[in-house]
């Protein structure tokens, strides 16, 4: 895994080697950040807040980064994940610009950061962990209105329409690569 493009482009990340985790493959991130910024959905990285969900190695959370995030914060309850995402922060040096939370991202209670502007949850797939995320960051005010949710899932998984309705979400685009299934949302309060 490496960053792919932006002012750390090409760092190596430390991979995390646990069996309950399922990186985003590098393919799939150079994907979805082309969308992002491609104009297809008005998205700024330059100046964002952002929240990787189920952060696993942080390769999400640190692409934004790379790529002129302001600041990122970090979801994630495996201690090993944990020490790989504060060792991948440390590496690219991006400290003064990341928080990691250890905790649940479907459990929060609070939100001590500035609201996202841009959203990734990729949990276990078949788990619907992503969604129940979003909407609990939703309701803890951890989501700017206007955000635009990237919640990735297993290529044959939809989204709870009834959860996405009551959270005030709004589907704006699929994209399948392979085994993943990226659902584009956007947060309107």
């Amino acid at each position: 895994m490496r960053i792919i493009a932006g002012k750390r482009r090409g760092a190596a990340l430390t991979r995390l080697d646990a069996a309950n985790t399922r990186p985003t493959a590098d393919r799939v991130r150079e994907s979805l950040f082309n969308i992002l910024q491609g104009g297809h959905f008005d998205t700024r990285l330059d100046g964002a807040a952002v929240i990787d969900l189920f952060a696993g190695s942080g390769a999400l959370g640190l692409e934004a980064l790379s790529r002129g995030a302001a600041h990122a914060s970090f979801v994630e309850t495996q201690p090993d994940a944990l020490a790989t995402i504060r060792a991948n922060i440390t590496k690219l040096r991006f400290q003064d610009q990341s928080s990691v939370i250890a905790g649940d991202a479907t459990r929060m209670t609070h939100w001590r950061e500035k609201p996202a502007d841009l959203v990734f949850a990729d949990a276990p797939y078949a788990s619907g962990a992503g969604l129940v995320a979003v909407a609990n960051c939703a309701k803890i005010g951890a989501i700017a209105p206007g955000a635009i949710i990237v919640i990735e899932t297993g290529k044959a998984e939809t989204l709870d329409q009834g959860l996405v309705d009551g959270t005030g979400l709004k589907p704006l685009e699929r994209r399948g690569y392979g085994r993943a299934l990226l659902h584009f949302l956007e947060f309107s309060d």
